[in-house]
């Protein structure tokens, strides 16, 4: 892998990596906490209602942070994000799993609507963690070929083109495989939900891609490095290096 500073030959040391994979981690673990399950719409004019799932409003920040961390530290360590961040969601996933089971004391009266809010069936959580490592693979891995392609330029077709495929991807995995056939998600409904969640994810890479440009730039600055994965193993198996 080409992890050496372009400028210097060096070996990088990072001082705001681990800041970014805890924020990676935090937006991921709350988008499957808060928003996962619940389907919400808006009405729009000549089409009517129109759902789409509530961790929409969220979730996709995390795509635009493993966008960041492609871009500025390289796919080697955005790899090892995107693992953290699937060990996360499989103990979070346990232990909730763990709590809920535990028998209330005598008189608690909230045992119900505990279970209705972390008490996801496995089909959801196998659903979330599925659909979160491909689709956080194949945005990383297209950013990183992209840059190559671009040369490190336009960064914005970048940012948008990975999200195109990584939050398709991740969409199309989730809802159908959490909620196809379950009461109160007919084929129709999940249809639209996972356009709508489609294209309002690709629309949040968008409208940040401002705030992207400038978040990028000054890490680059600060860490002072521009690294391309010319060299790279892309196995999401692979060793994850330093």
């Amino acid at each position: 892998m080409n992890n050496t500073d372009s400028r210097t030959g060096s070996i990088p040391r990072f001082r705001y990596f681990d800041l970014i994979m805890a924020a990676f981690v935090t937006i991921l673990l709350l988008s499957n906490i808060i928003g996962a399950s619940k389907r919400s719409f808006v009405d729009l004019p000549w089409i009517g209602e129109w759902s789409f799932g509530a961790g929409v409003l969220f979730f996709p920040i995390s795509y635009i942070i493993g966008d960041v961390l492609t871009e500025v530290y390289g796919y080697a360590r955005a790899r090892r994000v995107i693992w953290v961040g699937f060990a996360a969601l499989a103990f979070m996933a346990f232990m909730a799993w763990v709590v809920v089971k535990l028998p209330p004391a005598e008189g608690w009266p909230f045992q119900e609507d505990y279970e209705n809010v972390f008490g996801n069936s496995w089909r959801i959580v196998l659903a979330s963690m599925t659909a979160f490592w491909i689709g956080e693979f194949a945005n990383s891995y297209v950013l990183a070929k992209m840059k190559i392609w671009t040369q490190g330029k336009m960064l914005w077709t970048r940012t948008i083109g990975s999200t195109v495929v990584g939050q398709g991807l991740d969409s199309l995995i989730f809802y159908p495989l959490a909620f196809y056939g379950l009461t109160g998600w007919p084929t129709e409904m999940l249809v639209q939900v996972v356009i709508s969640q489609w294209l309002i994810k690709t629309g949040w890479e968008a409208l940040l891609t401002p705030a992207t440009y400038l978040v990028v730039g000054w890490l680059k600055r600060r860490e002072n490095v521009e690294i391309f994965d010319r060299d790279t193993d892309f196995s999401p198996f692979a060793h994850t290096g330093g």
